[in-house]
């Protein structure tokens, strides 16, 4: 059986991306396209707030302004490069993030991570249009809620409807307007008198490394869905990993420094500097592009399970649905909202980094929607994922009662010195490997045999694993 990858295309400067997953892929976007989309995810409205869960990590004492900037570092670089890794399989096979994900669990298993990544996609989708609006009220000093949220809903969307034309547009103009606004902030801030950089405890560093890398790692299964339009890895890998890690540490630094001490509403610092409404509405503007990519990639990722649907359709539908949640949810379970999801997608990383790039099994990467079921591959995932909940069980309610329990059941105690994040990575990736290891010694076992780099697949007899 013949798999054959969508057809690149090449030659067209305004290419745009096809309705389904059975049309071309263009191949349009440059180190400057992709370094721009990944350095703009990188600065939120969210990190400036978000950043004091850095500072403050639940359950350890507060660390002080430079343990908080030094785990930011840490975590981010970390994430940032756990991204980057997750970019290069969509550049080298044309296809979306969740696509692939049939290669590492089978076409069937990999509806559960495809179903997971829809639900945490319509959450930051909705969290950004919360954030942008609350920024909104700020800046104009009041104004309907609803109004904010249903307008940029709307400018969300339709981003979507073209989206390599909004990268394009988001290079070109909101990227340098960007730069310039957060060396303007960074430049005020710091002629401001600085809150103690010393005070505070270094207990939490890795707790709150975790925060900033969760941050950072939830972008790992949306990433193929941009590099696939790569010009080459290289580019997509780079870009992902200098371009997000450069500008997120930014951004949390400028939070760190401005809001520490301070019971201030989130964005009051900003807005009290001189000409600070200007620069910070350029901040506000350039938010939209994390909901666009949010939108965006829950119809594609959509597409994983309905590949014959239309993305604009489903893009319509799923900014239509975060719309109407950002008019009635709230901001409360932001922190415990991060921590699962560095639970579920930095283990994830680990298998896929496992099975990828050390067992090589990229050279026979299945991605047709008749790819064996990889239960080793899950059950290494879910082992990772275990082992993320049972040091950092988080507060997401129920589910992080039960990681207590059991981690009491048990008989264990997570120290201080524990990062969740980089435990659950290697358990997840050390498992992956050895599963594949001994599957691969099984007697009798055939494996799939492919032209790498191409996405056209030959299928020789493959057994489910």
């Amino acid at each position: 059986m013949s798999v054959q990858a969508p057809v690149r295309v090449l030659d067209d400067p305004h290419g745009e991306v096809a309705p389904t997953l059975a049309g071309p892929t263009p191949k349009t976007l440059g180190v400057l396209d992709q370094s721009a989309f990944w350095a703009n995810l990188g600065v939120s409205l969210l990190g400036f707030s978000g950043a004091i869960y850095v500072l403050q990590p639940a359950g350890v004492p507060q660390l002080s302004i430079v343990a908080a900037i030094a785990a930011t570092v840490v975590g981010t670089v970390l994430g940032s490069i756990m991204v980057g890794l997750s970019a290069i399989p969509g550049a080298r096979t044309d296809a979306p993030a969740m696509v692939l994900l049939r290669g590492l669990f089978g076409a069937k298993l990999s509806y559960l991570p495809t179903v997971v990544n829809i639900i945490q996609l319509v959450g930051w989708g909705t969290f950004e249009l919360l954030v942008i609006a609350q920024a909104a009220r700020a800046l104009f000093h009041g104004g309907p809620h609803w109004l904010y949220v249903v307008i940029t809903g709307v400018v969300t969307t339709a981003m979507t409807i073209r989206p390599l034309g909004a990268l394009r547009v988001l290079r070109r103009y909101i990227t340098v307007a960007m730069v310039i606004a957060m060396v303007y902030l960074f430049v005020q801030v710091l002629r401001h008198p600085l809150p103690n950089l010393t005070s505070g405890s270094w207990r939490g560093f890795w707790a709150g490394s975790d925060t900033a890398l969760a941050v950072a790692v939830s972008w790992i299964p949306v990433a193929s869905d941009y590099s696939r339009h790569s010009r080459g890895t290289g580019a997509a890998f780079g870009s992902a990993t200098v371009g997000y890690s450069i500008t997120q540490i930014l951004c949390y630094v400028l939070g760190l420094l401005a809001l520490a001490g301070t019971t201030a509403a989130p964005f009051s610092p900003f807005l009290a500097l001189p000409v600070g409404a200007l620069f910070f509405a350029v901040l506000m503007v350039r938010e939209v592009d994390q909901s666009f990519a949010n939108v965006y990639s829950t119809g594609v990722s959509l597409q994983n399970l309905l590949p014959k649907a239309d993305r604009r359709v489903l893009t319509i539908i799923i900014g239509a649905l975060t719309t109407g949640l950002a008019l009635w949810v709230s901001m409360d379970q932001y922190e415990g909202f991060l921590t699962l999801l560095g639970a579920v997608f930095v283990p994830m990383c680990g298998v896929l980094v496992a099975d990828y790039f050390l067992r090589g099994n990229a050279k026979h990467w299945n991605i047709s929607d008749k790819a064996p079921s990889r239960w080793s591959m899950l059950l290494a995932w879910l082992l990772g994922l275990a082992t993320y909940q049972l040091i950092n069980p988080g507060a997401v309610g129920a589910w992080s009662t039960m990681w207590t329990n059991v981690a009491h059941w048990l008989h264990f105690t997570p120290q201080s010195w524990m990062s969740a994040s980089m435990f659950s990575f290697v358990v997840a990736g050390v498992f992956a490997y050895l599963f594949d290891l001994a599957i691969s010694h099984r007697p009798g076992r055939r494996t799939a045999a492919a032209q790498p780099e191409t996405g056209h697949l030959e299928q020789v007899d493959q057994v489910d694993q």
